[in-house]
């Protein structure tokens, strides 16, 4: 949903989902790089962590069943390979604390700025953010992400995931703790939504990687569809 090649086209695909991941994978480790400096840490490790990101990606290769798990493995495997190295060196915080900002910070200003236009030019962004969920929930995740949609009323769409790949593929490789990370992405576009200025709002209480049964995605309007609304 962000802009660039990250923008959805008409039919819910991502523009060039590869590029789109490579870049996504190359800036993360850019951002790992500069903690190694800040560190002290041997730039080395770097090129240690790409090539243990090749062998993941060999062993954990059957995980992926459709093409967005292809690319949804290629990115998980990518902040595996950096925290192991980090973890033995900084600690368990620290090295989280690492990853999960080389994950969520690069693209951050882009991302919140594509969704902040998509909802500002949408006649009803409700609608919108709906439409683009219901597209990622398809094109983006696929088949090794289980959905339930108890309420989709035109007034909330409740979603619920209750099966996360990126939390089955942390689990598999004895990192479940980095789960939290992942969910933390999701911010970027999660801080666009102004519920005074789009009519909505977004409510995720809990998530798998924070313990939930389940991961809610909860749309919500909070004043009432206008009449001249498509």
């Amino acid at each position: 949903m962000a802009t660039d090649h990250f923008e959805l086209t008409g039919d819910g695909n991502v523009h060039d989902p590869e590029r789109a991941i490579d870049d996504l994978i190359d800036a993360l480790f850019d951002h790992i790089a500069a903690t190694l400096r800040a560190h002290a840490l041997p730039g080395e490790l770097l090129t240690a962590m790409r090539a243990r990101h090749a062998d993941l990606l060999a062993a954990n290769a059957p995980m992926a069943v459709d093409e967005p798990s292809r690319h949804n493995l290629r990115l998980t495997l990518a902040v595996v390979a950096a925290y192991e190295p980090l973890l033995p060196r900084l600690g368990r915080d620290a090295a989280f604390e690492a990853v999960r900002a080389a994950l969520v910070e690069p693209l951050g200003p882009v991302l919140r700025e594509g969704t902040l236009a998509m909802l500002d030019t949408a006649s009803d962004p409700f609608s919108a953010m709906v439409e683009v969920s219901k597209a990622q929930e398809e094109h983006a995740y696929g088949r090794t992400f289980t959905f339930e949609r108890p309420v989709d009323d035109g007034r909330e769409y409740l979603l619920e995931i209750h099966r996360c790949f990126y939390h089955d593929v942390l689990v598999a490789n004895s990192a479940a703790e980095l789960t939290p990370a992942l969910c933390a992405f999701d911010t970027n576009w999660i801080e666009a939504i102004d519920p005074d200025r789009h009519g909505f709002r977004f409510e995720r209480p809990t998530t798998i990687g924070l313990g939930g049964a389940y991961c809610p995605f909860h749309f919500i309007r909070t004043r009432p569809r206008e009449s001249g609304d498509g």
